[in-house]
């Protein structure tokens, strides 16, 4: 039986006797009986196992070490004045896989760094544990949010000959050493994709409503705890949709989200706000209940300008790229609540983001939360040929790359918009945790390549 279906109907299964496969989280004894904390991977707290010293493998059980595989066999007792709700009384329990001695998991507090170094053992650990289930249930929540509303998922490829942001910090692709990419595999120099934006574009035009889920390369020289060279985004884009309606399904995404993780990951949540963030539950709930207000950056750089002795970058001026402070304080000290920040100047923002009658700003956005600042960026897609062509000019790329892009604006483009959510920086958002390393299995990092 698994130990999820056990949790739920162990009243109508009291006294009865069921089988129990699983791994040793902890294993206690005296002379008389022992106890062990089985857990099979269904839910996040354990099962107590009882078993006593009339076992035929008694020693044997006794010594069973952390880590290991087992069958149980026994009967399902209710103890309602124990600390757990049942337990289960061993009549026979067998290893099925021993567990060497130099298991890295003993029963103590390891450090976030230790851990970082057994990517393939730190899952069984309560925090990764916690977080890599939650993760699963995050990206149900993201497919359940965009197919219950008629959105097509699209896959987008991983290896592209565009580099979205043209920001110039992507990773080759290459079979060759010498940088003959005319002789290379594609006969053109390819890389890694950035984002599945430009690629998802033309399905919108075609479905109206679609998004791409998957991961995406950075290769940013960057060791900061939010940094990683790869990372997963959910990227959605609606056509007929101007940067109102991109913001009000940010903002229902967002709570859907909040919603369905405090429902359906409850026991990890739990956790998280006992061991990792005393304020995760009550924060994020707090931003589900919340009505996302709207600033212009016009007005975001007055508030600022009004309190730059609080910041330690207070050169604040029109036009600059705000930091991590001055998003927090927009959100957590003038608005006191999730905001969206709009219509940024267009030398900070990407060149595909719809130009204002201003002439000065883009019809872009950026989601701001207490405790993160910018979580969600999104914008409103120039859907006029001239004017991006003219855009891309002025910001010297090269047209000829990206001529199939420039022709959708030409066969019935019409207004869209879309978005980018870091699917890690949400996790990390959710649970408190601070770092990047710890909410992805196998964290892609400079200088860090393990497995």
């Amino acid at each position: 039986m698994l130990v999820k279906k056990l949790k739920e109907r162990f009243e109508e299964l009291d006294g009865k006797e069921i089988m129990l496969q699983g791994w040793v989280r902890t294993n206690r004894n005296s002379k008389k009986l022992g106890f062990i904390e089985l857990n099979d991977g269904t839910t996040f707290s354990n099962v107590q196992i009882v078993y006593l010293d009339d076992l035929d493998n008694y020693k044997e059980v006794s010594k069973i070490t952390l880590g290991s595989a087992i069958e149980v066999k026994g009967i399902v007792k209710v103890t309602p004045e124990g600390k757990q709700p049942f337990e289960i009384q061993a009549s026979s329990i067998d290893v099925l896989g021993a567990s060497d001695h130099d298991y890295p998991l003993q029963k103590k507090r390891h450090s976030f760094e230790y851990m970082r170094e057994i990517p393939h053992v730190r899952p069984r650990a309560n925090t990764y544990y916690a977080m890599f289930r939650l993760r699963s249930v995050l990206s149900m929540a993201i497919h359940r949010f965009f197919q219950d509303r008629g959105f097509v998922y699209v896959h987008t490829p991983e290896i592209t000959g565009n580099d979205a942001e043209g920001a110039g910090e992507v990773f080759t692709v290459t079979t060759r050493c010498d940088g003959k990419y005319e002789e290379d595999f594609f006969q053109k120099h390819a890389q890694l994709t950035v984002s599945g934006q430009l690629h998802v574009e033309p399905f919108a035009l075609t479905y109206r409503n679609v998004y791409t889920f998957g991961p995406t390369f950075r290769a940013e020289n960057s060791n900061t705890t939010r940094h990683a060279s790869e990372f997963w985004m959910i990227e959605p884009e609606m056509a007929f949709a101007d940067l109102s309606d991109d913001m009000d399904v940010i903002e229902d995404m967002i709570k859907y989200c909040i919603r369905y993780v405090l429902e359906n990951a409850s026991e990890e949540m739990a956790f998280f706000e006992k061991m990792i963030d005393h304020d995760c539950i009550t924060r994020v709930k707090k931003v589900a209940d919340s009505k996302f207000e709207r600033m212009s950056y016009t007005e975001a750089i007055e508030h600022l300008k009004a309190a730059k002795d609080q910041f330690e970058n207070q050169d604040i001026f029109w036009g600059m790229d705000l930091q991590s402070e001055h998003e927090r304080y927009l959100c957590e000290q003038v608005v006191k609540g999730p905001v969206f920040l709009t219509d940024y100047p267009k030398e900070i923002k990407a060149f595909y983001m719809r130009l204002n009658d201003d002439g000065k700003t883009v019809a872009a956005c950026d989601l701001l939360v207490p405790y993160v600042g910018e979580l969600v960026g999104g914008s409103q897609r120039e859907e006029r040929y001239d004017l991006l062509v003219s855009r891309m000019q002025e910001m010297g790329m090269e047209l000829e790359g990206l001529q199939w892009y420039l022709d959708l604006r030409r066969f019935g483009g019409c207004k869209h918009s879309g978005f980018g959510l870091g699917f890690d920086r949400m996790l990390m958002y959710l649970s408190g945790v601070q770092n990047i390393r710890d909410v992805q299995p196998y964290p892609r990092t400079p200088r860090n390549l393990i497995f």
